[in-house]
């Protein structure tokens, strides 16, 4: 049986302008390979209503699970929440036990549980709120669909709280082989090793190094077994 998939939108203007350098698609991308769920899509989408309702709704009718990261603050360009509530056509408002965690949380730090950050509690009927122990303000849970925030340390702390709670499958494991020649010279030998092992993914990944250049093969898969015939067989064909 294949292992289950995943899809990651990740959400926000200053991650398209440049501004802001996403780290989160790397770390759950990582996560979700020891856990046994390949992630087989990230789309970043802009602040627009239309394109994060039409992204959410493709990718949870595609994958198994989908993650969202960012948009879900205090300020007016926050709208994740909204767009995840309209996708799924539910109604969205504050709900009393985010409104609780927040109010708490205000009331120790001695600030006030203003307007801007109440709608850190507008959550969507239906919803399961996802803990964040590292700035109260929680996540939740939509269907196939967990949004999540922006803040790598709040993503990451989210994460780790949602993935328990998930079935992956096999992890996936891998190993790789240096060859000091270019990518023009292995393609055909490499070609018929992965039709040899269709159940394997083998990637080449070129590098050029003092005016050398060679290829990193990467051959990924669930069987041990397999990866490390096919490595053998990848040595001998360059030996």
């Amino acid at each position: 049986m294949p292992n289950p998939t995943a899809a990651m939108l990740v959400i926000g203007d200053e991650i398209l302008s440049g501004r802001t350098r996403d780290a989160n698609m790397y770390f759950l991308a990582g996560e979700l390979t020891k856990q046994g769920i390949a992630l087989a899509e990230v789309r970043i989408v802009g602040d627009e209503s239309e394109d994060i309702i039409a992204a959410v709704r493709a990718l949870s009718a595609r994958y198994d699970t989908v993650f969202t990261s960012g948009g879900i603050g205090p300020t007016h360009d926050d709208i994740t929440a909204d767009c995840i509530a309209a996708a799924f056509e539910r109604h969205i408002d504050v709900r009393d036990d985010a409104r609780a965690l927040l109010a708490a949380h205000y009331k120790n730090t001695g600030s006030e549980l203003n307007d801007a950050r109440l709608r850190m509690a507008r959550i969507p009927d239906g919803a399961t709120l996802i803990e964040n122990p590292v700035s109260v303000a929680p996540g939740f849970t939509l269907e196939n669909v967990h949004v999540m925030a922006g803040v790598p340390s709040v993503f990451q702390a989210m994460v780790a709280t949602v993935l328990p709670t998930m079935t992956g499958g096999a992890p996936l494991l891998s190993q790789s082989l240096r060859i000091d020649r270019g990518e023009g010279d292995i393609a055909g030998p490499l070609s018929e090793l992965a039709a040899t092992y269709p159940d394997l993914s083998i990637g080449s990944y070129p590098f050029q190094k003092n005016g050398a250049f060679g290829s990193n093969i990467v051959i990924r898969g669930t069987d041990g077994s397999r990866i490390d015939a096919a490595i053998s067989d990848l040595s001998e064909l360059f030996a």
